[in-house]
């Protein structure tokens, strides 16, 4: 969506007509939620094309495609699991006794507005309801799994608004814009919102719950739980290890490989494989974080001492090697060889692309050029390596793969980034930062700052259109929250 001036087809009749056109030209499309605001866009400027219509309509067009796209997931989803959100200029302003708490507005059905006969309906099906502006509560609804699917009434400047959320959180979501903007006296469609609300499809798998997937796996590294899957010993160096790989940690990397894996699978009981795999991968993770730091000269992490300055530069080293046969063991026991060769085959970009990052501490400064393949060889291949991982666990097809490596290329580059423009980076270090400043000596920091967030922005943007390649709306679910929560 965009700030050029927007309009809503004048009357129900017309803009009944476009809908029916639209749900056409979607199932044309074959379109598979989710879908990001530049493909909604795009695909609204092809519709406004084909159709001869007024640009103006775009962003009004761009809803009814995500709809249209969500339609089927959401018709599956059960009524009682549903949300209807209606915003408060629905009511009638000059005669409005309704009082407001923190969840919204409590309707005393007076019956001047239209509120009270849509949340009844929405009463009638088993559907909740609520009379709020805005769509946060929805998403902590969710969240907290109260709800899986929501029809947010709103107007495009406030749609505008929530988009960002629905699409980070891949919410399967039906929006319907007022037929007006404005902050009170406002109306909509109530025949098609009704109709909305009562269209059921066929039952389907309940949708995956990630964030009791991320609970999961974190049980999976507790010292009880990894002393039963890594080698005993009662030397410093396998206590050290047990207690790193142990000690906090934001198990991203496990998360990604389990999660691909229910995506794929459609479970979320997870085979000794699965449960291999994943420590295995936080090992080699770990077990770099060491290096990094002994090479980085780094004294904390994760607000505590770091290995090397626990236990001396000579045995973090051993510290790291360790890990990494523990892990390289752990893959071995799983009998799949693919997971072996994948694992190898980011083991050595990632220790390229740090041997890149130490020959420019020993030589001039950096390009844009440079820092960015550094970032592919070291940051890409930690996204990468977990989510071929629980791919290759789940039995998943090559063109899934291709379309993974992508994906981490574009979301790890964007991470990179990002991390760059939050913190300021020891000047030792190759950064997007230090790379802009020289390469263009006249920009002021805070166009560079600028340059750079649209640069990631490009990135973020690349990652999402790469997910649409894929017809699995679960694996899309899970790959577009990744890319919200990790780049937020």
């Amino acid at each position: 969506m965009n700030n050029t001036i927007r309009i809503i087809p004048d009357s129900p009749q017309e803009r009944k007509r476009l809908r029916l056109q639209i749900a056409e030209f979607a199932t044309g499309k074959r379109l598979s939620p989710p879908l990001s605001v530049p493909t909604l866009e795009r695909l609204a400027g092809d519709f406004i094309e084909q159709n001869l219509l007024d640009g103006r309509l775009r962003d009004w067009i761009m809803v009814e495609l995500h709809n249209c796209a969500w339609r089927g997931t959401f018709s599956s989803i059960p009524h009682e699991r549903r949300l209807l959100l209606l915003p408060k200029c629905l009511s009638c302003s000059a005669g409005c006794t309704a009082r407001i708490d923190d969840l919204g507005l409590l309707c005393n059905r007076c019956g001047r507005c239209n509120i009270p006969n849509l949340q009844d309906y929405a009463e009638k099906l088993g559907m909740l309801s609520l009379v709020a502006e805005g769509f946060t509560q929805v998403i902590e609804l969710i969240r907290n799994n109260v709800v899986d699917a929501v029809i947010g009434v709103s107007c495009l400047d406030s749609l505008e608004k929530a988009f960002p959320l629905l699409i980070d959180n891949a919410v399967p979501g039906i929006a319907v814009p007022l037929n007006r903007d404005g902050c009170h006296d406002t109306e909509v469609d109530t025949d098609y919102v009704k109709e909305l609300m009562s269209s059921e499809g066929p039952a389907a798998e309940p949708l995956l719950r990630y964030d009791t997937i991320f609970d999961e796996v974190k049980t999976w590294f507790t010292s009880e739980s990894l002393a039963s899957m890594l080698t005993s010993g009662t030397d410093l160096s396998t206590k050290a290890a047990l207690d790193w790989i142990s000690s906090d940690g934001k198990r991203w990397r496990p998360f990604l490989l389990a999660a691909v894996y229910s995506a794929l699978s459609g479970s979320t009981v997870y085979p000794e494989t699965v449960r291999m795999a994943a420590v295995a991968v936080e090992c080699f993770h770990k077990a770099s974080l060491i290096h990094d730091d002994i090479q980085d000269h780094g004294s904390e992490r994760y607000g505590r001492p770091t290995v090397n300055t626990l236990y001396g530069d000579e045995l973090a080293i051993n510290i790291g090697d360790l890990l990494l046969g523990e892990g390289y063991r752990l893959l071995a026991r799983t009998g799949i060889p693919e997971m072996m060769k994948a694992i190898a085959d980011a083991h050595i970009e990632l220790c390229r692309g740090q041997g890149t990052e130490l020959e420019w501490k020993q030589g001039s400064a950096i390009t844009m050029e440079q820092v960015t393949d550094i970032f592919r060889k070291k940051t890409v291949p930690a996204f990468e390596v977990a989510l071929q991982l629980g791919l290759i666990c789940a039995g998943g097809d090559k063109d899934i793969f291709l379309m993974l490596h992508d994906f981490s290329e574009s979301l790890g580059i964007a991470y990179q980034i990002n991390d760059d423009l939050e913190d300021e980076m020891d000047p030792s270090v190759p950064s997007a930062m230090s790379a802009m400043r020289h390469s263009h000596p006249e920009m002021t920091e805070e166009s560079i700052r600028e340059s750079l967030t649209l640069l990631s922005a490009s990135y973020r943007n690349n990652a999402l259109e790469t997910i649409e390649r894929s017809e699995n709306t679960e694996l899309k679910r899970l790959l577009f929250q990744i890319t919200g929560k990790i780049l937020k």
